[in-house]
């Protein structure tokens, strides 16, 4: 899990390509041994292609307040507090 929390910070960038080759080889092979971390980036990437690809559409500001409040729940109740 500390290996995970060391990558995710790193993960944008990396699914962006704007990482060195060390810090990108280092991330691969964790996600080789991690299957949370591999789901993570799929799922990511797949949302980068979704949202480039797709039109937008504004949520209401009831709705997007309460979907960011209900992630960082989850994540903080996952991770910890960043």
């Amino acid at each position: 899990m500390s290996e995970c929390k060391k990558h995710i910070q790193s993960i944008a960038d990396y699914i962006d390509g704007e990482l060195g080759p060390e810090l990108c080889s280092e991330i691969e092979e964790h996600l080789k041994g991690c299957k949370n971390c591999r789901l993570m980036v799929d799922t990511l990437r797949q949302t980068v292609i979704l949202c480039k690809d797709g039109e937008r559409e504004e949520l209401p500001e009831s709705i997007s307040s309460k979907l960011n409040e209900a992630i960082k729940r989850r994540w903080e109740k996952k991770f910890g507090k960043a």
